[in-house]
């Protein structure tokens, strides 16, 4: 259907034109934003990600239930939040293992899943919401990624071959599925270990290959912004 002259007059319209650029200027704004302050944005996440499940036993404590459970609720996906296998606060001690709180009679006879919503009381203390192995995983990404902020100014960050990545897997794997399988229980100092070893390890493969990314991107809207500019 052939457009009008009315209809070829609207649409290119310096108003028309003019929107266009400012959107085009915006998302080039965003990008440039984003590539220059990725690092930040993840280690805010991260700590953010570790904040809210210690959250919960801080709202436990504090009787607001609802806001706690929610916290549970939503961190459930991404951890076992087995009892034994978490920390504690505001109880008598800071970690369980299985025997003690069966001892405590919370635990006694019960399967996975009724550990799993097992959160803790007043004497024993509430759990956090991620487990132990968890916290140290991400605890480490935290860490490793404030580390390579201050390193990378210093020089490109060594980039770190998928072979050599799996020595740091190696501990974490050997220890969670040796625990898997029944052969052997974990202590929750093994399990911080291997869990922060597994974090730095990913910090150290995968943020140098992101930092390269978002300096090619930095520089390719940089240079398509100026382009615009000099039409």
């Amino acid at each position: 259907m052939a457009q009008t002259p009315d209809q070829n007059e609207r649409i290119s319209s310096p108003t028309a034109i003019d929107s266009a650029d400012r959107l085009s200027m915006l998302a080039d704004h965003l990008v440039l934003w984003v590539s220059r302050h990725w690092l930040a944005l993840f280690n805010l996440a991260l700590a953010l990600y570790l904040f809210l499940p210690f959250l919960a036993p801080l709202l436990m404590r504090a009787g607001l239930t609802g806001p706690a459970r929610a916290i549970y609720f939503v961190y459930t996906p991404m951890c076992h939040q087995l009892p034994d296998r978490s920390y504690f606060l505001f109880g008598e001690q800071r970690v369980y293992a299985l025997e003690e709180l069966e001892q405590a009679g919370v635990l006694e006879g019960s399967g996975i899943l009724e550990r799993r919503r097992y959160i803790g009381d007043a004497q024993l203390g509430w759990k956090a919401a991620l487990c132990q192995r968890d916290v140290a995983i991400y605890g480490a990404m935290l860490a490793g990624g404030l580390a390579f902020g201050l390193l990378r100014r210093r020089g490109p960050w060594p980039k770190l071959s998928f072979k050599v990545y799996l020595l740091f897997l190696l501990p974490v794997a050997l220890d969670g599925l040796s625990q898997l399988v029944g052969l052997r229980t974990s202590t929750w100092w093994l399990r911080t270990i291997t869990g922060a070893i597994f974090g730095l390890g990913t910090v150290w493969l995968a943020y140098p290959f992101i930092e390269e990314a978002m300096n090619d991107i930095r520089r390719s809207t940089e240079m398509r912004a100026t382009a615009k500019l000099d039409t």
